[in-house]
Parts: C-alpha cells; structure tokens; sequence
C-alpha cells in the first residue's frame, strides 16, 4: 500500500495559488483516475482510493499548511505504511517555476510542511516531490505575498504543464522504481532553460562584440552559480 499526499491550504482564496502546488497535482491524478468527484473526509484530510492493483490513498490535509503532519501521519499509522511508500507532493521556492526535483528522503528545506510531517512521521525518510515556483525578493512579507499568489500568463503554462510530468512522475513511482523517477524527471523547466539560453546568447554576443573590438576579456571564473535555485534536500 501507497499514500501519496499533496500539501496545501484549504479554502477558495487559496485555490490554484503557489503553495497549492501539492493540492493541483493531486487533483490531477483524482482526475486521470476518474475519482475527482469522489473525495470524502476523515483523518484531518480529503481523500481518495485507488488500486492499480496494490492498494492508494490519495491526500490532501485540511489542516493547513503547518500542520500537515497530522494528518500525513495518521493516514500512515493507521494502516501502517512504511515512511519509504509515503510521497509528499509540495512547492519549492528555490526552484524555478516548473522546475520538478524528486528526492528519496532529507531535510525539510525551511519548508514548514514537511517540518510538520518529519515531526510526526519520526523521520525524514519518505520521498519529496517538489514543484518549483519561484523565489520573490528576499523579504519576508514579499515571500509570504509570493506563495499565495496565483499563477499567470507564462507561468500558469509552464505550471500546467509541470503538474502534468509531476502526475506522471508519481504515476511512475507507483510501479516501484523510484531511481528511475528521479532519473526522467528531475529537471530545471523550461523557464530556468529560457533564463540560460537568454544568458548564454547575451554572453556570447558580447564576447563577439569585445573580441570585434580587440579587447582582451576575461570569464567570470568557474564557480559561478548561474541556476538561481538552491537544492533544498
């Protein structure tokens, strides 16, 4: 048995916002299974099952964010599942939007979510699937503005689009393997592909241009951190 759980906020103002991110891929594979009109309440969560054949439960707490732990961790010990067959669906600020990071265990990056679950799991040993969303400027009421904000315009594609890889990820991770998840699907999306592309046309035109001009340039150095986004574990 497998209990995957997206995390989020319940509550309309908080639909289909960044920190949602868990609650919409969930919705997806509800969808996919033709169970998207079928959830019901217990255990401080919506829920879903599924077989295919072995036995899913499909989560989306109502306690809130911050206490998502109690009700991830009275599903699992309720039917005594392994904290290994527990995936945890959530957003990742350090990643750029779309990005999809999977990770068999780790800290909880800051994410107070996964604090939550760690906490009433006993271990940070169950697998991480991470959408990423973006980083605001480093303050934190512009953090806190940045996660309830809902996605739009070139961003609500690409998030579209990652909700979709992410269900299929997890529909992977179903089957037993998940070192070949991690393998198909963890990437940088396509806006921090954009973002490298633009930068690497930008230095390459400038390069032409100095050397044009005769001039000497000089590399930024190897241990430039061009990607933005920082692995949270």
């Amino acid at each position: 048995m497998k209990i995957i759980a997206g995390l989020g906020n319940i509550g309309r103002e908080y639909e289909n916002t960044r920190h949602n991110i868990g609650f919409m891929v969930a919705d997806e594979l509800a969808r996919r299974w033709n169970l998207d009109s079928d959830w019901r309440t217990n255990r401080d969560a919506e829920y879903v099952e599924y077989r295919m054949p072995e036995k899913v439960i499909l989560l989306k707490p109502t306690t809130y964010m911050n206490l998502s732990g109690n009700a991830v961790g009275a599903w699992a010990h309720f039917y005594n599942v392994d904290p290994e067959d527990v995936a945890i669906i959530h957003d990742d600020m350090d990643l750029p939007v779309g990005s999809l990071r999977i990770r068999k265990k780790g800290s909880s990056g800051g994410h107070n979510g996964i604090k939550s679950i760690i906490s009433c799991l006993g271990t940070d040993q169950f697998p991480r699937f991470r959408v990423g969303i973006g980083h605001p400027a480093h303050a934190q009421q512009a953090v806190i503005s940045h996660v309830l904000q809902r996605f739009q315009g070139e961003d609500k594609e690409t998030i579209d689009e990652a909700v979709s890889r992410m269900a299929d990820a997890l529909e992977l991770w179903l089957k037993g393997d998940i070192d070949k998840v991690m393998q198909r699907y963890n990437t940088k999306g396509k806006t921090a592909k954009k973002k490298k592309a633009a930068a690497e046309a930008a230095k390459n035109g400038k390069d032409g241009a100095d050397a044009g001009a005769g001039k000497d340039v000089k590399g930024a150095g190897d241990g430039a951190d061009l990607s933005g986004a920082k692995d949270r574990g």
